[in-house]
């Protein structure tokens, strides 16, 4: 038995009985590469949970899940020496990049069943400030979809490019966005007219990353669910293996050969595939180390979600 995390829970998911709506999204995301389609799912995900804490109603959660699946759906179209590049990427190849939004956003135009999905591809990557692309859109010029989705984007490729096992230190990811959401310390301007409002805002829109506080939060203490399920696995093998130790102890300061057989016996009807009399002690040590580290980590969780309670947008 194992504990298991994941950053993203398909639980909604499958609420809004998605599957069959999405097959045909689903089957562009296959001609992806591996890690923009795990993307993919995990920012409409995210997505969906977000537009639940922002109180959404039914037919918008699915509508901008399915935007969020084929926001990056252009990318089937950049090349993947740029695509998967692990270097920075040169000013040319960035610009490449950019165009999976308006490369994405001509395929929904261009197919029936997926021009309604247009506004994941087309709005991702525009910024409240003004500063984004591809056509850097301004404040509520910029769908509310796109500004969520753009949200789950951010916070899936920070997580990705850190490689959590845990939402240990989560917070500081969170911190990022934080600053995307804060005002602008110096204006950058967009058009001259707009100027004086972009020293008023950032990038992200706050509102919609203090939702994704709450789905940290969540997924933190379903971390912690989790582990705790594994704890208490462990401390049935301590209890087993405890109690082999302890017919061990009779056994060897037991002076009648009988009484020692049964010791003996009661031993060998405890042990597991792989354990005998000159390892057990060995795994019993080995699982109360496990149950250390496990308990440090969810104390360590629960210091995060103080963390994240005190994080200010």
């Amino acid at each position: 038995m194992k504990e298991e995390l994941n950053f993203y829970s398909k639980t909604n998911l499958k609420s809004y009985n998605l599957n069959e709506s999405m097959r045909y999204q689903l089957g562009l995301l296959d001609s992806l590469d591996t890690v923009t389609r795990v993307h993919s799912e995990n920012v409409a995900n995210l997505t969906c949970r977000l537009c639940e804490y922002l109180h959404m109603n039914v037919s918008f959660i699915i509508y901008c899940t399915m935007c969020a699946y084929l926001h990056d759906i252009g990318k089937l179209f950049i090349p993947p020496s740029i695509l998967q590049k692990n270097g920075p990427l040169t000013n040319s190849e960035y610009e490449i990049i950019k165009t999976h939004t308006t490369i994405g956003a001509k395929m929904c135009m261009e197919d029936i069943k997926l021009r309604q999905y247009i506004a994941g591809p087309q709005f991702h990557h525009e910024a409240l400030n003004g500063t984004g692309y591809p056509q850097s859109l301004f404040k509520n010029d910029i769908p509310i979809e796109g500004q969520i989705i753009r949200v789950a984007d951010e916070f899936d490729a920070i997580v990705s490019k850190r490689q959590y096992k845990t939402h240990i230190g989560i917070t500081d990811t969170l911190k990022l966005l934080i600053e995307e959401a804060q005002p602008d310390i110096t204006p950058k301007s967009v058009a001259l007219k707009t100027i004086e409002e972009n020293t008023k805002i950032g990038k992200l829109n706050p509102k919609i990353v203090k939702a994704l506080f709450k789905v940290v939060i969540d997924d933190i203490n379903y971390e912690i669910s989790c582990i705790f399920e594994y704890t208490k696995y462990l401390d049935s093998q301590i209890q087993r293996l405890e109690k082999i130790n302890s017919y061990n102890i009779k056994r060897e300061t037991c002076k009648k050969d009988k009484k020692k057989e049964y010791y003996l016996a009661c031993m060998e009807m405890l042990f597991e595939k792989g354990e005998d009399f000159r390892n057990y002690k060995y795994v019993l040590e080995e699982y109360r180390t496990a149950h250390l580290k496990r308990k440090e980590i969810i104390d360590n969780l629960f210091d995060e979600i103080k963390l994240i309670k005190k994080l200010r947008v």
